[in-house]
């Protein structure tokens, strides 16, 4: 048995795909309380609202116990590395540092298995080629490679990398699951109809922000993969009338039906955030089909139901998650790992 402890866990995007595919999932730590709910409600595992720079190998063990396979899960948040930010240095005192924290533990815990998921460009950063080469140090047979999540089921354009370690032998991540992605229309197109800022009354995740005049405005006049080009001349964006502002056709966007949807952000529910406007409906995306669109099964609970809908604390939970497929995808090529040894 395959038995697993999640760093920065999220809202349990990873571990949820490796639960669906057997592994035991232990614990998750993260240092965001809201994790808590989403993470234990639906991983059946012990939550830590806990910084992992304070943790220690021996608590990491004590938690795996005695038998088993251990897996040590991870994704450092990503911020540092997005194209939005240009600090290529080393900085192993800001968010930097997280990378090497976990290379710190793998030191101190010293699991059999480990994998990492990360934004694409974190690749070319020196704090992941310094990560990579101290696992190495340390015995492990490494693999990584930037994948294109609507591969593995997910149906989102989505690229990621994956990394995978084991002390065992060769690892790499299973083949591409599918050739054909799902599409938006498959994977929400059966949700009941909301309009603009509404709940839906049996699923409070099923969620619409609320639109402006104008705003209800462009979207009417929004057509699926469009761009704002398409609206009349009244309705166009100050900020899009500006040479700077040309080079952004997506924002305020429709998705299509029959094409996997954008990459999910933290502000993925917002009409003005990106190409995040419903396909057909007048409004943007609810949460619920944002959590969706990455992958997350449409009963996965995020609140308590006697809580109030914040949007932007659980767009930031579902948009920083692991997408659930390329969880599973992970979880396939660890168990086929430890079957062919």
């Amino acid at each position: 048995m395959i038995k697993c402890v999640d760093l920065f866990c999220g809202a349990g995007g990873l571990s949820h795909g490796l639960m669906k595919e057997g592994i035991e999932i232990l614990a998750g730590f993260d240092i965001d309380e809201s994790c808590r709910y989403p993470y234990e409600k639906n991983n059946h595992a012990s939550f830590y609202n806990q910084d992992v720079s304070t943790l220690k190998g021996e608590d990491i063990n004590r938690i795996f116990g005695n038998g088993g396979v251990k897996l040590l899960a991870g994704c450092a948040p990503c911020q540092p590395f997005s194209t939005y930010s240009h600090r290529y240095g080393k900085d192993t005192t800001g968010k930097w540092a997280l990378m090497y924290q976990f290379s710190r533990l793998v030191h101190e815990s010293d699991p059999d298995l480990i994998t990492m998921e990360n934004v694409s460009s974190v690749i070319r950063h020196e704090v992941f080629s310094d990560f990579v080469a101290d696992i190495k140090k340390l015995g492990y047979q490494t693999w990584f490679d930037v994948v294109d999540c609507s591969q593995y089921g997910v149906p989102q354009a989505r690229k990621r990398l994956v990394f995978l370690a084991s002390k065992f032998g060769e690892i790499s991540l299973i083949k591409p699951s599918s050739k054909n992605p799902v599409t938006v229309r498959e994977a929400i197109g059966s949700l009941p109809v909301i309009s603009a800022g509404e709940t839906h009354i049996k699923d409070k995740l099923h969620t619409s922000a609320s639109l402006s005049k104008l705003n209800l405005e462009r979207i009417k006049h929004s057509k699926p993969g469009g761009t704002w080009r398409d609206w009349p001349e009244h309705l166009v964006a100050a900020c899009h009338r500006q040479e700077s502002g040309k080079s952004f056709p997506s924002v305020y966007g429709r998705m299509e039906w029959d094409k996997p949807s954008p990459t999910m952000t933290t502000q993925c529910y917002g009409f003005g955030n990106g190409r995040f406007g419903h396909p057909e409906q007048n409004r943007a995306i609810s949460l619920r089909e944002a959590a969706i669109l990455q992958s997350f099964p449409k009963t996965y609970k995020f609140i308590d139901n006697t809580k109030p809908i914040e949007m932007t604390n659980l767009g930031r939970l579902i948009g920083n998650a692991v997408p659930v497929g390329l969880g599973k995808a992970i979880g396939k090529s660890l168990k086929r790992h430890m079957a062919n040894l």
